[in-house]
């Protein structure tokens, strides 16, 4: 129990060090540190494979579960202010991931929504939906080329500061679903800069908000896509189990989704079910991404589109999971081969993982040459996933100076890899 709680601490980006003793204080009815408690009842709900609440491990209740309690724009306001402000994340911890996430069915969500509040100074019309739309489709191209580091806080101040007001304003009825729509594909994004940056437990909060806007404005898509991303999430992080009923979620929810969306779903589901050792189901449902992708008509310029880059990538994953090592190289080969030059923080991503498959199955210069091809294309993304991978990097070539590649790569990374947290 200690151990697992110190690996949470440590998952969070706040190492503990509890022993046997803490626990056995905790039993004997001593409260945990406040801070602390959340991440027990992680430790409990993973262990379990069911939500624990405060009340059955003896806590008392968080005295602040911000945009819980509170209507959907007020909600969404606190949650994007608190992003704003990184001091003001609170002790549930930007970065822990939770297995006991309630996610909203869409029964749970559709058509619901507070009413309008009285007393609104301002009217919307289309010209403001456009506007937000506008806003989201730049800044996902920023996270793109750029990463999300810089690019989240500035969409949290936008839904901090002119969304957030939007829904809450007197609209006719089509033009308030359209903004709810809106406002849900942009919270969706913000929750997947949140996952760039290794802020888990904030994406997932940003995604649920992106599931209640959009079952408020009956937006089937960004609901099946919201729930894409968190499956997309979990299985990113190992949480197969989690994963799967996710992307089953996402798969149920979207029973008229077209050939591309198809595909993304049954991509993400064979993913989940490799990861679960469930050979014969990812390698049916990698079929099924294949022939939807067939289907799918000329790329959509959208974010989360998915492409034959995105489908070789799931490939590639699936082939790993199942312990084929050169086949999941062979896959990210053509992943990064197929893919369109505006994903430059993909390519970096992806090329410095496809690296490590290839120091993995011996081809040390290989993997040298394509950490290289990553080197070039760092120094312009901010992102939290890409640093974690290059500084992988300098851990895994490090036993390798002997060798020139080896060598030369290092003393190219050393003053490029940023090293903080």
């Amino acid at each position: 129990m200690a151990q697992a709680v110190n690996r949470l601490g440590t998952e969070r980006g706040t190492p503990l060090k509890y022993r046997e003793p803490s626990v056995h204080q905790w039993l004997a009815g001593h409260l945990p540190k406040e801070e602390v408690r959340p991440l027990v009842l992680e430790a409990l709900a993973r262990r379990l494979g069911r939500p624990v609440s405060y009340g059955e491990a003896g806590f008392p209740s968080p005295t602040e579960e911000t945009g819980v309690r509170q209507g959907t724009a007020e909600g969404l306001i606190g949650l994007g202010r608190q992003d704003m402000d990184p001091s003001r994340r609170g002790v549930l911890g930007a970065g822990l991931f939770s297995v006991a996430l309630t996610v909203p069915g869409w029964p749970d969500v559709v058509g619901r929504m507070e009413a309008v509040q009285s007393g609104s100074v301002t009217r919307i019309g289309m010209s403001e939906v456009d506007m937000v739309v506008s806003m989201t489709e730049r800044v996902s191209e920023l996270d793109d080329q750029f990463g999300g580091r810089h690019a989240r806080p500035m969409a949290a101040a936008f839904l901090v500061n002119t969304v957030g007001p939007y829904l809450r304003a007197d609209a006719p009825e089509n033009v308030r679903r359209a903004m709810m729509s809106a406002a849900s594909d942009l919270c969706y994004l913000t929750g997947y800069m949140a996952v760039d940056e290794g802020l888990h437990g904030l994406a997932q909060r940003y995604y649920v908000k992106a599931l209640e806007l959009a079952g408020a404005s009956e937006d089937h898509l960004t609901y099946c896509t919201t729930l894409r991303g968190m499956s997309v999430q979990a299985v990113d992080l190992g949480h197969g189990k989690d994963a799967m009923r996710l992307a089953d979620a996402a798969a149920a929810a979207s029973p008229q989704a077209g050939p591309r969306m198809r595909a993304f779903l049954a991509g993400q589901q064979a993913h989940a079910a490799a990861q679960l050792g469930s050979r014969g189901e990812a390698l049916s449902y990698l079929r099924e991404a294949e022939a939807a992708m067939e289907k799918a008509e000329s790329r959509e310029k959208t974010f989360g589109s998915y492409d034959p880059a995105a489908l070789s990538y799931h490939t590639s994953q699936v082939r790993y999971e199942m312990g084929d090592m050169r086949g999941a190289v062979e896959a990210m080969q053509q992943s990064d081969r197929l893919r369109y030059a505006v994903y430059r923080r993909t390519r970096v991503k992806e090329r410095a993982i496809l690296a490590e498959r290839q120091l993995a199955i011996g081809h040390l210069e290989a993997a040298c040459a394509t950490w290289g091809l990553a080197l070039d294309d760092y120094p312009a993304v901010q992102s939290g996933r890409v640093d974690q991978r290059m500084r992988t990097m300098f851990q895994l070539i490090k036993p390798h100076q002997g060798n020139q590649a080896a060598r030369d790569l290092y003393e190219r990374a050393r003053p490029l890899v940023r090293t903080g947290a």
